[in-house]
């Protein structure tokens, strides 16, 4: 594999076919933004599982890539010029990709910048404040005492969704047409049923956001995206 020597994480999750996009990943809400975008976009690929335990994130292999520890991951061979290129951070990874395609970015400069608005919308909001809802309402959090921060988490997710609410008023998806935005967005809407927190924050008073939700998840391209790689090893 002489094009990607210079990443030592292949030595740790070798690639079969050093020739495609090598993905390091966990079926998280973060770490399915790029399996599904590999999935709609039609890029070859293979897809190396990276648990979430110290073992693998925080290994010598895996920081070499992503010194932030955090999945996913990937180095597409044939990157900017035709030479390797390592990225991580989730919304970083769905941009390149649909940028190395031409596809999920809107079809206008200006649909462009609208798809990325809503992409940083849920990079900046939505993922960090479902993130501690699930943590405070269902995790280690759930056990202190105090309330204001479980309160906190669960006003500010109910804000979330009704600025989603509204902008789904009349349209199928986030930004108009499918886009890199949904793929960011829906599976952490999604992952509201994993924390059981629908209920608190208000899901069932929605109209717009749960059919949304529906629509995405009954993609095909979605369908393999959240269980690739396997979260089973």
């Amino acid at each position: 594999m002489p094009q990607l020597d210079a990443f030592p994480i292949t030595r740790r999750w070798p690639p079969t076919d050093p020739s495609v996009i090598q993905l390091y990943a966990f079926p998280t809400p973060n770490g399915v933004k790029a399996s599904i975008a590999l999935e709609e976009l039609g890029l070859p690929y293979e897809a190396h599982r990276v648990t979430l335990s110290d073992a693998d994130v925080k290994s010598a292999e895996f920081l070499s890539l992503n010194p932030n520890n955090k999945i996913p991951a990937l180095i597409d061979p044939d990157g900017p010029g035709g030479e390797p290129i390592g990225l991580w951070e989730s919304g970083a990874i769905l941009i390149y990709l649909a940028e190395k395609t031409g596809k999920l970015l809107g079809r206008t400069e200006a649909d462009k910048y609208q798809v990325i608005k809503w992409l940083m919308f849920q990079m900046g909001g939505v993922g960090p404040m479902f993130g501690q809802l699930g943590f405070f309402y269902k995790f280690a959090g759930s056990e202190i005492a105090d309330p204001r921060p479980r309160e906190r988490y669960i006003a500010e997710a109910k804000r979330l969704l009704n600025v989603v609410e509204g902008a789904l008023d009349g349209q199928e998806w986030i930004a108009g047409d499918f886009s890199i935005a949904d793929i960011a967005l829906a599976p952490w809407l999604n992952g509201l049923e994993f924390y059981g927190a629908k209920e608190i924050v208000g899901w069932n008073d929605l109209k717009h956001t749960p059919a949304y939700v529906e629509r995405f998840m009954a993609r095909p391209a979605v369908k393999k995206g959240m269980v690739t790689p396997p979260r089973d090893g």
